[in-house]
């Protein structure tokens, strides 16, 4: 009986510690999507992967690879060499807390940088400026990703 309460408390603690290891933050969950590489190299370049690692909750409305390819062409290596820029727009897609879909109400919402977006929901469908939320929720220990297909750049 012994044995077996000793075998019992050792795998509940080798599994609670080997799940907290394998915690999944903000860029490792964008990373297993395949979605995001550009957003990714982007934050990267920016300096903000660290901060999407962090403690958090954070709601990240991240363009999709193809989001950037509608940018006109040379803007993704034009902003990749401007870094003060790159971290304005990339920053301008996160807002602190976590926001489910289920659980965003319509209008201005800050930003981590502390401008503003404008959030919209009707029926289910998800707006955050000019972008259209594709694919909601994907949960990281440290806040939520939502694909969106357009880049939300901030107003001047």
């Amino acid at each position: 009986m012994k044995r077996s309460c000793v075998a019992i408390v050792s795998t509940v603690f080798l599994s609670s510690t080997y799940a907290s290891a394998w915690a999944a933050d903000l860029v490792e969950t964008a990373s297993t999507s395949g979605s995001f590489k550009t957003f990714l190299a982007a934050a990267k370049v920016a300096g903000i992967t660290d901060t999407l690692k962090n403690s958090g909750p954070y709601t990240v409305f991240a363009p999709s690879d193809a989001a950037f390819n509608q940018l006109p062409p040379g803007t993704v290596n034009s902003l990749m060499k401007d870094k003060a820029k790159l971290v304005e727009i990339l920053s301008h897609h996160v807002i602190p807390g976590k926001v489910t879909v289920a659980e965003v109400k319509p209008g201005k919402v800050q930003t981590i940088q502390g401008d503003t977006v404008t959030l919209k929901s009707d029926n289910g469908k998800v707006t955050v400026e000019n972008a259209n939320v594709v694919q909601s929720d994907m949960m990281a220990d440290n806040g939520v990703i939502h694909e969106i297909d357009a880049v939300v750049l901030p107003e001047k």
